[in-house]
């Protein structure tokens, strides 16, 4: 892909990840540009009840807000959003978050596949989704339909993952626009307007 094609607006990236993607966040997120213009959704697979100070950790690590989705909160631009567990996070067509609690996917809830999926309908080539460490496949269909509306398809260099599979299952299921070393990753961010 030419450079000016991964460049095109950016109206809203999504991060998932699994075993290993939140020792990523915590390094990628202090050297995040203070003035991002669209807004940051991360999809973590994690236990229910547990890692409910996420947010909070991640609030240490970067002057942008953070924040924990609430259930038809509207989306705003400069602001980082986790997704909640134990519910699918979907994006809706006026640009408002809607929380799921329907059977999991891929054996997860949030489900990344889920929340790529809605995201794609409402952003379409506007939309940037990157699959971080992980161990289980879930992510790699919702790249697919990243693809089939023209959004860009990011990937954490399965060699530089602490777990991964993830990213590898998406690097051979998908046409993928970058695969990105961890020391990369903030300076792809910045560069997305």
């Amino acid at each position: 892909m030419e450079e000016d094609d991964l460049m095109k607006t950016c109206e809203a990236l999504i991060i998932g990840g699994s075993a290993g993607s939140l020792d990523v966040l915590l390094k990628v997120l202090p050297d995040l540009r203070p003035d991002l213009p669209f807004p940051i959704i991360i999809v973590i697979h994690r236990k229910h009840g547990a890692d409910s100070l996420l947010p909070e950790l991640l609030k240490g690590r970067t002057t942008l807000i953070v924040k924990e989705v609430e259930e038809k909160e509207p989306i705003l631009a400069g602001t980082i959003y986790v997704a909640p567990s134990d519910y699918h996070l979907l994006i809706e067509q006026d640009l408002t978050f809607s929380l799921d609690s329907s059977e999991k996917v891929n054996y997860s809830r949030p489900s990344i596949d889920v929340t790529f999926q809605t995201a794609a309908e409402v952003y379409e080539d506007k939309l940037v989704c990157m699959l971080l460490s992980g161990s289980n496949a879930d992510g790699v269909n919702g790249l697919k339909a990243v693809k089939a509306y023209r959004g860009r398809a990011i990937i954490q260099n399965p060699a530089d993952a602490q777990v991964p599979y993830m990213p590898a299952q998406a690097a051979q299921n998908v046409v993928i626009d970058a695969s990105l070393n961890i020391e990369d990753t903030a300076k792809f961010i910045n560069l997305l307007s």
